[in-house]
């Protein structure tokens, strides 16, 4: 009868083999991404806040747009962000990732984003992470090839489990592959420590690593969404194709929205839109609002109670241009069992979906995960080593 776990064994260690300098690569570029969002937003308001008086109130969103419109003649603003905290500026977005921050109070223009330099290094720490630092046409090769990795580094996570389980269990057996130990030499302790690591690491990595594996492949996704008995969604083309996404379906030939092109007394101001929406969530902590063509006849506004990157705590409204009313209204609860999963999967592979907590979690552990590759590299160089020694 063939065993299991040497076939697992080799399988685990080939995979590591192949892999490993991906996998430690992605692994150091994940941690040094911890904070990427935190350091980016302190980056571009340093400097920016305000200290208003008690009973000062937020200047209408039109009004926003507009100082902000005129102090700037070269910005089309394409987003408006306001947030609860009194002392944080409004924010207008002009896409590029560029940003115009504005007191909220008076209007007046404070800047644009002053991270620039912490973009930088997160954009390059991203493209090795992403593409193993492949640009230009090169880059479906290097996503190719860390997708891949991925889907190994997932194999060996899973598979070091089953590997991990002590063949009896006595407290020296067990005690040996779940802390560390001291004075050990440099096979003993690789061992020590990749079996310690492994094991405390095992589940939170497997969801990261899982959740870059959803991120990875469409197929995966698939699978997700196929688990809960659910049809996958179709691309963003598809959708594009049949004039689907915020804003309402697509025009035919000829057809016009709303009749006929509308004054702008027909339209609701931004304040009584963002009013609306504070309304439908009185947690909210920012509002984001996709500012609208003249003709539009919905405007869509993203609300945020957590800290950006917790989907649960995040919902999208969309309201009628001119009466203010709900058309649609999505929070998390609302998406379908498959969906819910998949966007949780996304934020796991982050950590952001448990707050600051889970970033952190998710940083200790993929530092973890580079020290699993080194000592296991390390281990298979030894074993190598010892087998050409064996050899005649």
């Amino acid at each position: 009868m063939v065993k299991l776990r040497p076939i697992l064994f080799w399988l685990h260690l080939t995979c590591g083999v192949v892999a490993g300098v991906v996998i430690l690569t992605m692994s150091v570029t994940g941690a040094l991404l911890t904070y990427q969002r935190q350091i980016t937003a302190w980056s571009d308001m340093r400097g920016y806040h305000s200290e208003p008086q008690e009973n000062t109130r937020r200047l209408p969103g039109d009004a926003l747009v507009a100082a902000a419109a005129a102090s700037r003649a070269d910005l089309t603003p394409a987003t408006l962000v306001i947030r609860s905290d009194r002392s944080a500026p409004a924010s207008l977005g002009a896409g590029a990732g560029r940003q115009v921050f504005v007191n909220p109070y008076s209007g007046e223009v404070l800047g644009e984003g002053n991270g620039q330099s912490a973009r930088n290094f997160f954009r390059l720490v991203t493209e090795w992470h992403r593409y193993v630092g492949a640009s230009g046409g090169r880059r479906p090769m290097g996503r190719a090839i860390t997708g891949a990795s991925n889907l190994m580094f997932l194999f060996i996570v899973l598979s070091g489990l089953f590997l991990w389980w002590p063949r009896t269990w006595t407290w020296a057996a067990v005690r040996s592959v779940v802390w560390f130990r001291r004075g050990l030499p440099g096979k003993a302790r690789d061992f020590n420590w990749h079996n310690t690591i492994g094991f405390w690491s095992a589940i939170p990595l497997a969801a990261i690593v899982a959740g870059g594996v959803v991120i990875s492949y469409p197929w995966a996704t698939a699978l997700v969404y196929r688990a809960y008995q659910e049809e996958p969604p179709a691309t963003g083309g598809a959708l594009a194709a049949r004039g689907g996404g915020p804003g309402g379906r697509a025009r035919g030939p000829g057809e016009h929205e709303n009749h006929e092109s509308q004054t702008a007394s027909a339209r609701a101001p931004l304040e009584t839109l963002i009013a609306r929406a504070e309304t439908q969530m009185p947690e909210w902590r920012s509002i984001s609002v996709a500012l609208p063509a003249s003709d539009a006849q919905r405007v869509t506004l993203t609300l945020d109670a957590g800290d950006g990157g917790q989907p649960h705590k995040r919902a999208t409204l969309t309201l009628d241009r001119r009466t203010a009313e709900v058309v649609r209204w999505e929070p998390y609860s609302s998406q379908s069992p498959g969906r819910r999963a998949r966007t949780w999967l996304r934020f796991a592979h982050t950590g952001e979906v448990y707050g600051i907590a889970g970033q952190t979690l998710a940083g200790v552990v993929t530092s973890g995960g580079a020290v699993l590759v080194w000592t296991g590299l390390a281990l298979a160089l030894r074993r190598f080593t010892a087998w050409r020694g064996r050899r005649p």
